[in-house]
């Protein structure tokens, strides 16, 4: 008989302006780093550069977290209201990044494999037309930079380690492979101009090494939130402190985990000798960041009281 107030207590997962302009810039990043993937892989088996083909299998792999990124966005808001996500779709983006994390693993392995068969068996480079498509990659990376830079300023403004690990992840991304390109032209340079050719597969193994490097961090952050790993002592700390600062509540057992991009859960025991509602002490977590699944369980404390009862 209740039915029609129930609203009040449901938790709403819609997305905000922030992550649908996100969206976007993301879709454009990710088109251009595509067409720049084509040319660099294309130009680095003619031009027979290990280093320009490192820095396009690198780019591929950035387009690959670009396509994750954008998935996860538009699957998050069009299953937004679906029941069957218990909390909604905020791990679509982590589930996708630690399968790309583990194909990640595959292309740097290839790259090793191939820059040390170059260390035995150096080809002649076309160092001229090489050079020009690395810098051509490079201005494709500050561009594609600075199209997600403010999105990502954005999203760091509240100064919080629960942002937005999608737009994170591009934007990272575009950073490492703008010092992939640098790597990249480093070689073909000292290639020319001091006919160190080797450098051109020291640097493919080089660019390897940041792609497994990238590989490894994604894996222990989305893995650590699959998992539903607990949130960092900073907010378990606030919540108790919250709790226990009203009455003489104790918290007994507190369990708190991150369900998706700025958004945590929290189940929490609490014994007092002064029970009161749940929503009175979910008020009492009101001023702390990103709770958006609270479970509060109010046991009352037999015995007496420590605290004084009030005059």
């Amino acid at each position: 008989m209740h039915a029609h107030t129930l609203h009040l207590w449901k938790h709403s997962h819609a997305f905000a302006e922030h992550p649908v302009r996100a969206e976007k810039s993301t879709w454009i990043v990710m088109g251009i780093t595509a067409g720049m993937m084509v040319i660099e892989i294309i130009t680095g088996i003619s031009f027979v550069s290990m280093a320009l083909l490192a820095d396009g299998w690198h780019m591929a792999t950035h387009v690959a977290a670009f396509g994750i990124a954008v998935f996860a966005y538009r699957f998050a808001r069009t299953h937004a209201d679906n029941p069957r996500f218990s909390f909604g779709t905020g791990k679509v983006g982590a589930l996708g990044g630690f399968a790309s994390a583990v194909a990640l693993a595959v292309v740097a392995l290839v790259m090793v494999t191939e820059s040390v068969t170059r260390v035995f068996d150096p080809r002649e480079i076309r160092f001229n037309e090489a050079i020009f498509v690395a810098l051509l990659g490079l201005a494709v990376n500050v561009a594609c930079a600075l199209v997600l830079h403010g999105h990502y300023n954005e999203g760091h403004a509240e100064g919080s380690h629960h942002h937005d690990q999608n737009l994170r992840a591009a934007y990272v991304h575009v950073i490492a492979d703008a010092l992939t390109s640098v790597l990249a032209i480093l070689a073909l340079t000292t290639g020319k101009l001091l006919g160190w050719v080797w450098m051109d597969p020291i640097m493919g193994l080089a660019g390897a090494t940041l792609i497994t490097w990238w590989a490894y961090g994604l894996i222990r952050d989305t893995g650590w939130m699959l998992l539903d790993g607990s949130a960092d002592a900073a907010t378990k700390t606030a919540i108790a402190r919250a709790i226990e600062g009203d009455a003489d509540n104790r918290v007994a057992d507190l369990h708190v985990w991150q369900v998706g991009p700025q958004h945590l859960a929290a189940s929490i025991a609490l014994v007092t000798h002064h029970p009161q509602p749940p929503a009175h002490y979910k008020d009492l977590l009101a001023e702390i960041p990103h709770l958006a699944h609270v479970t509060v369980e109010v046991n009352p404390c037999p015995g007496e009281s420590c605290v004084a009862a009030p005059a």
